[in-house]
C-alpha cells in the first residue's frame, strides 16, 4: 500500500463540532496522527445528534473518525504542561476559538512558536480577526445569514437558512488547504506560520457572485424560495406518485434539448427565453409547464426521460432514501464504522478526495471519551506512577 500523504505529521486538535474537528479529520483521512484535546467530562459536540449509550452523536462520529482522544483540564498547571509536551512534538494545532479564548489558554501563535517555532497554527473563528464583531461567537446559520445566502434562500415573506451546515464544512475544507500550503512553506522556511480562517469569510465566498451583482447593478434580488434566477428551468417539482424531482439547466445545449422533450418549440423563437439570465427572469413561466407535465408522469419517467435528454435532473430523497439510494451504495460512498455500544456498523461517509497513488481512507472509529489518555501521556514521557497521581488530582 502507498505511504499516506500526511504519514508522520502529528496534530493537536481542540477544535468543538465541525470547522475545526472536520479540518482534524480530513488530515487523519490521509495519515495524520490527529490527537483530539477536549475537557474533562468531554466537550459539548459529543452529544449533537446522540446515538451511542454513553451520548456520542452522529456530528462526533463523523467528525472524529481516525483520531485519538485525551481529556485534561488546561486550567491546571499539570495540564498546561501536558499541552507543552504535546505542542513541542506536533507539526500543527487546530483551534475554532477567537483570538482572546486562543490566548487566554495559551493556545495563540506567539505562545505556541515559543515551545516550538516550527508548529503551524490553524486557527479559525466566527466573524474573522479584525472587524467590531471580530471576537462575537458564532456557529454555521450566522455565517449563511450574514452574507445575504438565508435571505436568498428563503421566501419573500420569510428568509431560510440550509439545515445541512455547509459554512461550517466550507470552513473545514478552506482550513485543511491552509494547513497544506502552511506544511509546503515550512518545507522552505523550516518556520511554523499561523493559518486564520473565518465562518464569514467562507459564507462570503459562497455567495459572492450575487454580492457582486449587486454592487455592480443594484437589482434588489427577492428570494424566490426553490425557483432559480440565473437559468431556467431551476427549480423543484412534484410528480403523479408524489416524489419530489430536481431539475437544473444551464446553456443554449441544454435548453434546446428541454424544448424538444416537453414539446415546446415555439420557445426556440420567444425572446423571453433567448439565454440564461432571460429564461431566469421569466423562470416562473418555464417552471410552470414544467410543473404540469411533471405531475402527469411518475418520478421514475420523469428522471428517465431527463436522462434520455442529457438534462441534469434527479431525486429528491429522505435521508432514509439516500441510505436507500443503490448509486450511493454502489459507489462506495459510506465506509461501515462500528463503534462501542451501537449495535450496528454506522454509514460513515468516506473521505471526499481521493489521489491515485495516495489514496485517503478513514482510518478507524471516532475515539471513546479519553480513549487514549494513558497511551498518549506514555508517549510524551509520563510514567504509569506519575499518570496516575494526574488521574487522582483530577488533570487528566
Amino acid at each position: 500500500m502507498a505511504q499516506s500523504v500526511l504519514e508522520g505529521i502529528r496534530v493537536l486538535d481542540f477544535g468543538r463540532f465541525i470547522a475545526g474537528p472536520f479540518c482534524g479529520a480530513l488530515l487523519a483521512d490521509h495519515g495524520a496522527n490527529v490527537i483530539r484535546i477536549e475537557k474533562l467530562g468531554g466537550s459539548e459536540d459529543r452529544a449533537v445528534l446522540p446515538l451511542a449509550p454513553t451520548g456520542e452523536g452522529g456530528l462526533y462520529l463523523q467528525m472524529n473518525r481516525g483520531k485519538r482522544s485525551l481529556a485534561l483540564d488546561p486550567a491546571a498547571a499539570q495540564g498546561r504542561e501536558i499541552v507543552r509536551r504535546l505542542v513541542a512534538r506536533s507539526d500543527i494545532v487546530i483551534a475554532n476559538m477567537p483570538q482572546a479564548t486562543l490566548a487566554a489558554i495559551g493556545l495563540d501563535y506567539a505562545s505556541l512558536a515559543a515551545i516550538n517555532a516550527r508548529v503551524i497554527l490553524v486557527a479559525t473563528n466566527a466573524f474573522g480577526r479584525t472587524g467590531p464583531a471580530s471576537a462575537r461567537l458564532g456557529f454555521d446559520g450566522i455565517g449563511q445569514a450574514i452574507c445575504g445566502a438565508a435571505y436568498m434562500g428563503g421566501d419573500p415573506d420569510a428568509p431560510r437558512r440550509a439545515s445541512v451546515p455547509y459554512v461550517d464544512f466550507c470552513t473545514a475544507a478552506f482550513a485543511a488547504y491552509g494547513a497544506m500550503l502552511a506544511l509546503m512553506a515550512r518545507d522552505r522556511s523550516g518556520r511554523g506560520q499561523e493559518v486564520s480562517g473565518s465562518l464569514v469569510a467562507s459564507a462570503l465566498t459562497m455567495s459572492n457572485a450575487v454580492l457582486l451583482e449587486q454592487a455592480a447593478r443594484g437589482v434588489n434580488r427577492m428570494p424566490q424560495g426553490n425557483l432559480g434566477y440565473a437559468s431556467a428551468p431551476a427549480d423543484l417539482f412534484k410528480c403523479g406518485d408524489g416524489g419530489w424531482i430536481i431539475v437544473q439547466a444551464v446553456g443554449q445545449p441544454l435548453w434546446e434539448r428541454f424544448c424538444i422533450m416537453l414539446e415546446a418549440p415555439e420557445w426556440f423563437a420567444d425572446a423571453r427565453f433567448r439565454d440564461d439570465a432571460a429564461r431566469g427572469e421569466h423562470g416562473n413561466v418555464v417552471s410552470a409547464r414544467l410543473r404540469a407535465w411533471c405531475a402527469a408522469r411518475t418520478r421514475e419517467q420523469v428522471l428517465q426521460a431527463f436522462e434520455r435528454t442529457r438534462i441534469p435532473a434527479g431525486a429528491v430523497h429522505s435521508p432514509q432514501q439516500a441510505l436507500d439510494d443503490p448509486h450511493l451504495a454502489a459507489g462506495g460512498f459510506f465506509v461501515p464504522l462500528a463503534f462501542p455500544g451501537i449495535p450496528a456498523p454506522l454509514p460513515v461517509v468516506d473521505t471526499p478526495i481521493a489521489l491515485s497513488e495516495n489514496p485517503g481512507a478513514l482510518r478507524g472509529r471516532a475515539p471513546t471519551y479519553a480513549e487514549h489518555t494513558d497511551e498518549i501521556l506514555r508517549e510524551i514521557g509520563y510514567s504509569a506512577g506519575e499518570i496516575e497521581a494526574l488521574r487522582s488530582d483530577a488533570v487528566v
